[in-house]
């Protein structure tokens, strides 16, 4: 298990030194300019559009954007595409955008050329990470290890890996008399899995190269090392039938900012275009009506039962939910409260009052009213057929729209990043006491 011990030494140093490596990085080495680079071809020919396709809740790409924004390592974060709507999706991220040119934007194009060309156009960087947009469940600590790998320890490649235990066989064309040979065992002495260290098979993540390499036309050489992750945060996005699969593992894995919080206390639910599908019915005997769905009601009670408070929130010019305030509170078994124009301005003395921060509320809204709670939330969401305002600003976009199901989706997802925490807190009580 050397080999393993060597390569974990990168985890261990990002999670419990990245604190004092990070200066030590930036003191001594701030002069090499070290940029993280998404490549983002808008003619997917698997999955179009894979790039920015929804997945749990976020564009693919994003997953990446925000581990490595939140990381504070790169000097510059740019995404290399040929599409304008990329382009817009990579800047609501933080991301520069490089408009790569029509050569290096060919089916045929390597990611080679493609990074070539970036640092031809960009002298001043001197180091590149290659992000992969198709692995979601990278974190800031994944690339704060390798990064520091590059600049402590003086390599001029690290790329990141998985350890795999499969057993490889030689293939056999078809139609061919040869018998297939074993590659990476001895039948006769067949290992146990405990028993083998298995292999370290590039997972695609990233690549951290110099840019030297990368304009000599190849990047893994000279002084090459690897960063190993676990199998958990290997995941890679080829094709449709992969989403659900990776949907489910970055909910679980993935990485949710610097700000998700432990425990959500408190959750603001917009009644209109969330709890509501936004459509009016007229009775016979002229009464307007709405719909809620039993699902979302499900749904609230859930989070209810994990001492989660919930408040429906109506709006002073929506004389509709307003009238059925009252019949709201009996049936959702929660508090009723009316917004003006500007909720945050209402909402912001709840808090106070509670004595709660953002970071301990959920906020699922709809509109650009809804923008600066939507911002200012530890958790947030909009429902599918939200505007494009409220989704850039929400931290989930759900797949159902209003009053089909989005608020128990939501709730649903409150739930598991409740869940998540906790295993985290007790994963690091664990590691505590090993000590």
């Amino acid at each position: 298990m050397a080999s393993r011990k060597r390569a974990l030494s990168g985890d261990n140093g990002a999670q419990n030194g990245a604190s004092s490596g990070s200066k030590q990085t930036r003191s001594t080495e701030r002069k090499r300019h070290v940029a993280a680079l998404i490549l983002a071809r808008g003619g997917s020919k698997g999955i179009p559009l894979k790039n920015i396709k929804m997945l749990a809740g976020v564009p693919l790409i994003g997953w990446v954007l925000r581990a490595a924004v939140d990381s504070e390592m790169f000097d510059s974060v740019w995404v290399s595409t040929d599409h304008n709507e990329i382009e817009k999706v990579a800047k609501s991220w933080g991301a520069k955008v490089h408009r790569r040119s029509a050569e290096v934007s060919r089916d045929s194009s390597t990611s080679l050329e493609t990074m070539q060309e970036f640092v031809m156009l960009n002298p001043e960087v001197d180091v590149v990470c290659n992000i992969q947009a198709t692995s979601p469940c990278l974190h800031p600590f994944h690339l704060k290890g390798a990064l520091e790998m590059m600049m402590l320890q003086g390599f001029d490649s690290v790329f990141s890996v998985v350890r795999r235990h499969q057993f490889r066989w030689q293939e056999v064309k078809k139609g061919s008399r040869k018998l297939t040979e074993p590659l990476n065992l001895d039948p006769a002495k067949r290992p146990r899995r405990q028993d083998w260290d298995g292999e370290l098979c590039e997972n695609g993540s990233f690549y951290f190269n110099t840019s030297k390499l990368i304009k000599e036309g190849i990047p893994q050489k000279g002084k090459v090392s690897y960063y190993e992750m676990l199998p958990e945060y290997s995941v890679d996005i080829d094709v449709d039938i992969d989403w659900p699969v990776a949907e489910q593992r970055v909910l679980r894995y993935g990485y949710f900012g610097r700000d998700t919080p432990e425990v959500v206390r408190l959750m603001f639910c917009n009644v209109s275009g969330c709890l509501t599908e936004g459509r009016i019915f007229l009775s016979v005997s002229g009464e307007d009506m709405v719909s809620i769905n039993t699902k979302d009601t499900a749904g609230i009670r859930m989070v209810q039962r994990e001492d989660v408070e919930v408040i429906l929130l109506t709006s002073s010019e929506d004389p509709v939910t307003r009238s059925l305030a009252d019949k709201l509170a009996t049936r959702m078994g929660c508090q009723v409260m009316q917004v003006g124009a500007e909720p945050l301005d209402d909402l912001q003395p709840i808090l106070k009052e509670k004595n709660l921060d953002w970071k301990d509320v959920a906020y699922i809204g709809n509109g650009q009213a809804d923008v600066r709670c939507l911002n200012l939330a530890g958790l947030s969401a909009v429902p599918g057929d939200a505007p494009v305002v409220a989704i850039n600003a929400a931290k989930y976009t759900c797949h159902e729209r209003g009053g089909l199901g989005a608020v128990k989706e939501f709730c649903e997802h409150i739930l598991l990043q409740k869940q998540k925490a906790k295993s985290q807190m007790e994963q690091e009580h664990i590691d505590r006491s090993s000590f």
